[in-house]
């Protein structure tokens, strides 16, 4: 009797609360979450917190080490750059741009990818064939040379390498949501939708899109994690964002000569990249072998 109970508590959980119940139980997908989170929320308010001007200057304050170092002043947590800016300003602001600006990027590719890759899925014939192909050129391209491509034809730019990555990372996504639309279409659940006729966009809305949306949730966090890597990437070529843009991947290229001088400069932006980059593949990492438990079950 109680493992009955026990099985019709578990039957009538919604997906989303036994996904959650999933992920929860990975501790370091959780920690991974957190992480995310704060990144999310010191990008939208890095402007509101950062104690001085990105730009703002202290002539008698030039390249003092953070606050921990014995030279180090508490007026400036992080310490300070050779033009005295307040380095901790710097990065947080460099977080709206670095991670806030690839949340946008890798939103932007999941919703075009879903619209263009379901649009693939369910065509068939010469358009889905010269589509495929198409697709299997650009993904023989790793997206930052695609990007680097791109940027050539529209020039530097912080707005220009948003739309960069965009493209190069959509091929991905359109032929990564094509799969699995065309797996859902292909299942018996649909053949029952047909025979009952229901109209094609009662299939995708009703039938299709239920079924894989924890996969675009999964595709976007991994999106993510490229869009960062690459936009940084971009900024430390003097592609993306220029000097005096506080994006951490300019940051690492303006302040490479002083990475024996001063070497925090340098370490604190590729620390907050590296961080960034674990943070999103522990999220999605957790969400797909929650994505696996849920099936098992």
């Amino acid at each position: 009797m109680a493992k009955f109970s026990l099985y019709s508590e578990e039957s009538n959980r919604s997906p989303l609360s036994r996904l959650w119940r999933n992920f929860k139980a990975n501790h370091l997908a959780l920690v991974g979450l957190w992480m995310f989170i704060g990144l999310t929320l010191l990008a939208m308010t890095a402007p509101l917190l950062a104690p001085y001007g990105i730009d703002q200057q202290h002539s008698d304050a030039l390249l003092i080490p953070p606050s921990w170092h014995d030279d180090g002043d508490v007026h400036f947590i992080l310490g300070t750059d050779d033009l005295g800016r307040d380095v901790l300003s710097r990065l947080m602001n460099g977080a709206t741009y670095t991670f806030g600006l690839s949340i946008v990027a890798a939103l932007v590719t999941t919703v075009l990818g879903v619209i263009l890759g379901t649009l693939a899925g369910i065509n068939r014939g010469f358009k889905s064939s010269i589509l495929n192909h198409l697709l299997d050129i650009t993904l023989a391209i790793p997206s930052l040379l695609l990007a680097i491509i791109i940027i050539a034809i529209l020039g530097p730019g912080l707005l220009n390498t948003v739309w960069a990555i965009i493209l190069a990372l959509l091929p991905q996504h359109i032929h990564s949501i094509r799969n699995l639309v065309v797996d859902e279409l292909n299942k018996d659940y649909i053949g029952a939708y047909r025979l009952d006729g229901a109209s094609r966009t009662h299939i995708l809305f009703r039938g299709v899109f239920p079924n894989i949306y924890e996969h675009v949730v999964v595709i976007f966090t991994l999106a993510l994690s490229t869009a960062i890597l690459d936009i940084a990437a971009l900024g430390f070529l003097k592609l993306g964002a220029q000097p005096p843009t506080t994006e951490w991947g300019a940051m690492l290229a303006e302040n490479l000569g002083l990475i024996y001088l001063a070497p925090w400069t340098v370490g604190l932006p590729g620390a907050l990249l590296f961080l960034s980059v674990l943070a999103t593949n522990l999220v999605g990492d957790g969400l797909r072998k929650a994505l696996q438990a849920r099936k098992a079950t």
